[in-house]
């Protein structure tokens, strides 16, 4: 394990937005809980595309875009308030 000393642009809570040593711009920490229950949505999502279960697929798919939009605002609002540009 390495220690580094990291930029912090929000609060250190979930999906805290912060900087590493070298990098140019910020990134997002995912918790592990946090990460498992995206890649647990992720399959979901093939399971039921390979079901051909329209309706469930397209209810799923929207509750995970709305919860990947939540990170990218809280990304886009820490890099505006900090004067940085975005990435993409």
């Amino acid at each position: 394990m390495e220690r580094v000393e990291a930029e912090l642009f929000t609060n250190g809570g979930n999906n805290a937005v912060l900087r590493l040593p070298g990098r140019t711009f910020p990134g997002v920490l995912v918790q592990g809980d946090s990460l498992h229950i995206l890649r647990t949505a992720v399959a979901e999502l093939s399971d039921l595309c390979e079901a051909g279960a329209v309706e469930e697929v397209r209810e799923t798919a929207g509750l995970l875009l709305s919860d990947m939009d939540l990170l990218i605002e809280r990304y886009t609002e820490a890099l505006r308030l900090h004067g940085i540009r975005l990435p993409f």
